[in-house]
């Protein structure tokens, strides 16, 4: 990285900081850097996030996804995801909504069939309302937030049975 820019990355940082934002995000021409602050209680020692990429359609990187645990998990309740599904992350902070308008059908619910490409939900992040695609064919075992409820980087939306 470049003195410049990782001084511009430290300048937000610090602005995130100062305003106590989650997130902040910045195009400069055909650079985008967004900071990602998460809460150190939740995260042991884990410094903010930058990204600096292309902005014509790039992915910002790739998101860690957590290591399976064994497949005894109860998928209603809760617990962990078991190794044979696969997760569906959130590929930016927004606010999740399950369905294209209010009082219209959902996208997906638990037991829906979804193929690879299908719109399974909307992320809405400045105003903008991002459909966000599964990676998956196979059937919803679980969703994890709730409508209207704010998502973060890489947070896991769904749970999907091959």
């Amino acid at each position: 990285m470049e003195q410049d820019e990782a001084s511009r990355v430290r300048a937000l940082g610090e602005i995130a900081v100062e305003f106590d934002l989650d997130a902040i995000r910045v195009r400069t021409g055909e650079t985008e850097i967004e900071i990602v602050r998460r809460d150190p209680a939740a995260v042991q020692a884990a410094p903010a996030i930058a990204y600096a990429v292309p902005t014509q359609g790039a992915v910002a990187g790739p998101v860690p996804v957590p290591a399976a645990a064994p497949a005894a998990a109860d998928v209603s309740a809760g617990g962990t995801m078991p190794k044979n599904f696969r997760a569906i992350t959130a590929p930016l902070v927004g606010v999740f909504y399950m369905a294209p308008s209010p009082g219209a059908e959902p996208f997906v619910e638990v037991g829906s069939h979804v193929k690879a490409g299908a719109v399974v939900c909307i992320l809405e992040a400045m105003k903008l309302m991002n459909e966000i695609n599964s990676e998956f064919t196979g059937v919803v075992r679980r969703i994890l937030p709730e409508n209207g409820e704010l998502v973060t980087l890489g947070q896991e939306l769904f749970w999907i049975e091959p």
